[in-house]
């Protein structure tokens, strides 16, 4: 991830952001046809066990291969190492202090809620089709488990796809100068919103299998182009407090995965297309709300309560770091 704890930001950050967070969209492509068919050939208990034992085996990974620092990877090259600090300069020099974060003007800044009000927004959304999408294809669409899975993992395999090229491209109009930080983020994250409001709610109000699945399947996979948008913010606004900010965006991002599953348990009684309708719709009004909210408070622009100076001492050019030095 480019989020670096000392508030570094990596060349090429944009670009791997957004093959990062494809990661968790191809899981979702993997884990529907699987758990589908653990589910039908083993029971539904399988479903947790077999997941849980892959996440323990991704935690020994993790914890046997990532370290505080490049400095400190045992496997890195000496030239690996040393382009990493021509970029960004050491990473074990100007560490923030928790409580010297401006919490204030972070807490009371429009570009910082602009993006968690847009990653609540599209949580909403995908986590309202994460866990819905399978009992919609049963109660309405009336598919097995075995079809229902498989079909429930397009709209993921579509955002996984299409996140692999749209980091690029942002990146691409930013350093031709075709648009400016602010209206890359805004017209990819607002394009993106919109879309989804209006293939949504053409979803809600659908009575064919085929144009259900297309409505749906675009109404996820479009978000790709959202997370080229709000996810990257960040590093724009300010870069030192990226992931501070990211933690911030990201609690409030998990509430949907919370409610949105709760408030259609609660809609869906009768499992009718009807009742379907209202969910899908709620869904909706809940992008374009992130898209006018967006729209207006978002920022690429770095904030001035980020700019901060660095250690004179230290004798680093940092140009990745906008820092007056």
């Amino acid at each position: 991830m480019p989020y670096g704890r000392d508030g570094r930001r990596p060349p090429n950050a944009p670009d791997s952001g957004s093959f990062a967070f494809s990661g968790s969209f191809v899981g979702t492509v993997f884990g529907y046809p699987l758990c589908g068919w653990l589910a039908e050939k083993y029971g539904w208990p399988s479903t947790f066990y077999v997941p849980g034992l892959v996440a323990i085996i991704w935690c020994v990974v993790w914890l046997t291969c990532i370290t505080e620092s490049p400095a400190e990877d045992k496997r890195i090259t000496k030239e690996e190492l040393n382009y990493i600090v021509d970029s960004i300069g050491p990473t074990d020099n100007n560490k923030i202090s928790f409580l010297n974060y401006p919490w204030k003007d972070i807490l009371t800044s429009m570009p910082v809620w602009a993006i968690t009000c847009a990653h609540f927004c599209e949580n909403w959304g995908f986590y309202t089709l994460l866990t819905q999408l399978p009992s919609f294809m049963n109660d309405v669409l009336k598919f097995n488990i075995g079809k229902g899975s498989l079909l429930s993992a397009l709209p993921y395999l579509v955002m996984s796809i299409i996140l692999q090229f749209s980091g690029f491209f942002v990146d691409w109009l930013r350093k031709n100068e075709i648009l400016t930080t602010t209206q890359v983020r805004k017209i990819f994250n607002c394009g993106a919103f919109v879309s989804q409001t209006f293939f949504m709610y053409l979803a809600s109000t659908s009575t064919s299998e085929s144009g259900s699945i297309i409505c749906l399947t675009l109404a996820v996979g479009l978000g790709a182009f959202a997370w080229s948008g709000f996810s990257i913010n960040p590093l724009d606004i300010a870069p030192q407090y990226a992931s501070i900010l990211l933690g911030i965006s990201n609690t409030f991002a998990t509430i949907p995965g919370i409610v949105s599953p709760m408030l259609a348990g609660i809609i869906v009684q009768n499992k009718s297309a009807e009742e379907w309708h209202w969910v899908f719709l709620i869904s909706s009004c809940i992008y374009l709300f992130g898209a006018v909210f967006y729209a207006i408070f978002a920022s690429g622009e770095r904030q001035s309560w980020a700019i901060i100076k660095t250690d004179e001492k230290n004798g680093h050019d940092n140009k990745t770091f906008d820092a007056k030095v």
